[in-house]
């Protein structure tokens, strides 16, 4: 069958037209970028910063409880400081105590604190011992509301009375967040190691910077944008991380799908504009709706309705969509500017030698230039993926078969995943905040990190307010898992009272979950029926409990979403209903198999030790996160594979040839965009930050799997398995969908293609 061709009074389409105006005002196109990040900078520095780390959840009991605790008892609403002491020869000796008091009336003169409460007043902050004591610095505020100045000078007055045989350390959310990593060295690592790569693709340092570029420049536009959108949404400090870590990624990816198809044509004798027009048209519309794709997985995570996922869903989008047009607008002025030079050097001077037969190689190439080409350029670029897909097509039983128990057996892990938030202990050991959690730990036992906090309503009447707190205190003591309990504290109205509970287990032991459960099914619940009393648990461990329920009873809900959404939007774009459906179950294998590894390592502890942290539960948002992510990033390699083999399977109907032509011409691409990808997540894991390290191994592996195992291997196998059946479409669904065709011309191709059957 001869391929059909294109009119040559075709009308370009909108990516054709946007790729010669960017080229032929490559001056105005990177002034208008250069002006944006200049704008958006200078506006971010005259606004200022104003993120909110919006945790609450509404009509938990733990957000009850915190609730009354602001209203009743205005010290303990805000953040604390544990100022952690040692003394070899005891707190309580004269000399000590003096330094120790000086510091603490030193400390309570400081900005934003509202309270103090020295050891040497309560006796269950002295240890048996004699050796460790802690004090207690009440903030007026949460860590996000102090500013950081103010919270600096507490943690470095407290650390500076160290010394002469005291020990000082500080513990509590407002220390983690000045002593933790600010990660601009990950983000240098990632950005150098992906030049690497790109260097090694295209053996042109003009081309491997080329992708850098463009994404590090819509990365800084992001940014300056996400921080200005923290005046108007709730956006968390840690969403601009997430947002570097994914714009990074996908920036670089988009840059290089196009730049690849760039260079192909001019390998193929295109001018350098034609060129340009041809790379926007077929690799720029892949990049538009792989953007697409992972925006509508990112913004999925609004259906969660929870604040602290709004932040990061909306900063990463704003991310990808920036990044995204800036691959599809500044890249083409950047070529335009680099000439012949985006080319290595050898091949320069090739092309130079063979300028008088340019003209004859570009009429032998075959086909229409901004289709996958003729066979030589397979042959070129391919012949390995080529074969490798034939392989696959021999045997695709064994391989899908095999593919899919290794996935499964990966994922098995992920099913016994532990939702929660990691203390201190999991910190690297150099951080007063690992040493203010081991010597609590060491004093006062595991739990003192993590005390339960059990408010109760008061009657009014004094004895059966004082009946009440007997009682609920005494079962407390009573249940089993229960170090020690405070005497109960009321508020100056006398309304509410507040009893804290330590547990016997550390705040990431499984053991202080199920502790939680007793407190409130067994020794509250039957005190509260029993007096008519409100009586709500909290605390921040509790919190985090009730915030990983939320999460996982809304998580079909997202799932549901994600997938719903981004099926509807492959099978617009490659009229088949089982392509959708193929692609969301492998890229759910993907995800639960990265998920698998994640809970080997961050909480099994199975090399944890060379990631520089101890293993613990997995923090509650990073599964949902990571879904968002994955199955956005799933989908690029989907769409960038799949477009080329749809594009062939219009040109010729050979569905086991699409396949293999298609792997042949993307094998190697997505290959370096995951190498890129992987370096890019992998740097984050030298961050301090534990969350931080966890996205970065997840999304590494799950990249390394998607690459690796799905696009090579399953993918081919099961396209094979389907055959003609995968481009299956009821007429009445063809009707009601739109057409988003993302090849050029592929439409047109196929409809004729379809007429000479019939």
């Amino acid at each position: 069958m001869t391929p059909p061709t294109a009119s040559p009074t075709r009308r370009r389409s909108p990516f054709a037209r946007v790729a010669r105006w960017s080229f032929r005002h490559r001056g105005a196109a990177l002034a208008l970028w250069v002006a944006a990040l200049v704008a958006v900078t200078a506006l971010g520095s005259a606004a200022g910063s104003a993120w909110v780390n919006d945790f609450a959840l509404p009509g938990t009991e733990s957000q009850r409880a915190a609730d009354t605790l602001e209203r009743h008892f205005p010290q303990q609403a805000g953040d604390t400081v544990q100022v952690v002491l040692q003394a070899p020869d005891g707190v309580e000796r004269p000399a000590v105590r003096e330094r120790v008091d000086g510091l603490l009336e030193e400390l309570s003169g400081l900005d934003r604190v509202a309270e103090v409460r020295s050891p040497y007043e309560q006796a269950e902050a002295i240890a048996r011992d004699g050796t460790i004591a802690y004090a207690t610095v009440a903030l007026d505020g949460t860590a996000d509301e102090v500013p950081r100045d103010d919270l600096e000078a507490i943690v470095d007055t407290a650390l500076s009375a160290g010394a002469d045989g005291l020990r000082v350390e500080v513990g509590g959310a407002p220390a983690d967040k000045v002593t933790e990593s600010e990660g601009g060295f990950a983000e240098g690592i990632g950005v150098l190691m992906a030049l690497v790569v790109l260097f090694a693709v295209f053996g042109s340092l003009l081309a491997a910077a080329t992708p850098v570029v463009t994404a590090v420049l819509a990365l800084g536009i992001s940014i300056g944008v996400i921080g200005l959108l923290a005046h108007v949404l709730d956006v968390a400090d840690y969403s601009p991380i997430i947002a570097t870590l994914i714009g990074l990624g996908v920036g670089i990816d988009y840059a290089l799908l196009v730049l690849s198809r760039y260079r192909s044509e001019l390998h193929a004798g295109a001018a350098r504009e034609e060129a340009v027009e041809t790379a926007l048209d077929t690799a720029g519309r892949t990049v538009f709706f792989a953007g697409c794709t992972v925006i509508v997985a990112l913004l999925g995570l609004l259906a969660l309705d929870m604040g602290a996922m709004t932040g990061p869903a909306v900063a990463s989008a704003v991310a990808v969509l920036v990044t995204m047009a800036a691959s599809l607008t500044l890249l083409p002025a950047l070529l335009a500017w680099a000439g012949r030079r985006i080319e290595p050097r050898r091949r320069r001077r090739a092309a130079g030698r063979a300028a008088g037969a340019a003209g004859g190689a570009a009429g032998a190439s075959g086909g229409d230039p901004g289709a996958v080409g003729g066979t030589g350029r397979i042959a070129a670029e391919g012949r390995r993926w080529e074969a490798w897909a034939a392989f696959v097509q021999r045997r695709p039983w064994p391989v899908a078969v095999a593919t899919v128990a290794l996935l499964v057996a990966l994922t098995v892990p992920a099913l016994d995943m532990r939702l929660g938030f990691a203390d201190a202990g999991t910190q690297s050991e150099g951080r007063t905040t690992r040493a203010a959690y081991d010597l609590l730990a060491e004093g006062f036992g595991p739990g003192a990190a993590g005390p339960l906090l059990v408010v109760a309503d008061l009657p009014g009447d004094e004895g059966a307010a004082r009946e009440l707190t007997d009682r609920l205190a005494a079962s407390l003591r009573g249940t089993e898992g229960v170090a020690a309990v405070a005497p109960a504290v009321v508020s100056d109205d006398g309304t509410t009272a507040v009893v804290t509970v330590i547990p016997e287990s550390s705040p990431q032991d499984p053991a202080t979950a199920e502790l939680l459960e007793r407190v409130r099914d067994e020794a509250v619940a039957p005190v509260a029926d029993a007096t008519g009393a409100r009586i709500d648990v909290g605390g921040r461990e509790a919190a985090n409990a009730d915030f990983a329920d939320e999460i996982a009873a809304k998580m079909p809900l997202f799932v549901g979403v994600v997938v719903g959404l981004s099926a509807l939007l492959l099978m617009a774009v490659f009229r088949s209903v089982l392509i959708p459906l193929k692609a969301a179950a492998l890229n759910l294998l993907s995800i639960g198999a990265a998920l698998g590894i994640v809970t080997l390592v961050m909480q099994e502890g199975h090399g944890a030790d060379l990631l520089g942290t101890a293993e613990g539960p997995i923090e509650a948002f990073i599964p949902v996160m990571m879904f968002a992510i994955v199955f956005g990033l799933s989908m690029d390699y989907e769409v960038f594979l799949l477009s080329r083999v749809h594009e062939e399977w219009s040109r010729t109907g050979d569905d086991q040839q699409a396949v293999r032509r298609g792997l042949a011409t993307t094998g190697r691409i997505i290959t370096a965009a995951a190498a890129i990808m992987v370096v890019v997540f992998a740097s984050f894991i030298a961050m301090d930050d534990r969350m931080i390290k966890t996205f970065g191994l997840g999304l590494a592996v799950a990249i390394v799997i998607d690459a690796v195992v799905i696009r090579c291997l399953l993918v081919p196998a099961i396209m094979s398995l389907l055959g003609r059946a995968a481009w299956w479409l009821p007429g009445w669904l063809d009707r009601l969908l739109p057409h988003l065709a993302i090849e050029r011309e592929a439409r047109a191709a196929e409809d004729e293609r379809r007429g000479a059957v019939v």
